[in-house]
């Protein structure tokens, strides 16, 4: 096992153990007032997924659009709104939601407290 942030081939990869602080920071396209690292896959492992810790200030979040991947968002802490389809849904506490490929949707923090979520996005 090894904490190194260096990723291995999936074939043969050793378990990973991230720290927070040793995980990338990444810029999230089309997202505000938000801080994010990559804690599994992409540039932090081998894992065949990537899986994110997002923390979303008070006013943060991600406008409108659409990916061409799977993904899952698990809210950690705090509150904050998903709007899909013109619906407006406010995912708390341990909330999950799938968003599949080619679904359109927007976050929005409208609390006063950060919102941490922890996303994962298929490859």
């Amino acid at each position: 096992m090894t904490t190194s942030q260096s990723a291995s081939p999936a074939a043969g990869a050793e378990a990973r153990i991230t720290p927070i602080s040793d995980a990338p920071r990444y810029v999230a396209p089309r997202h505000f007032d938000m801080d994010s690292w990559r804690l599994q896959g992409g540039d932090a492992s081998a894992f065949g997924c990537q899986v994110g810790l997002s923390v979303f200030h008070p006013g943060g979040g991600a406008e409108h659009g659409a990916s061409t991947v799977d993904r899952v968002y698990v809210v950690t802490a705090g509150e904050i709104t998903l709007t899909m389809a013109g619906e407006d849904r406010t995912l708390r506490a341990y909330d999950s939601c799938f968003i599949p490929a080619g679904q359109a949707r927007s976050l929005k923090n409208h609390g006063v407290l950060a919102a941490t979520l922890i996303t994962i996005i298929a490859s």
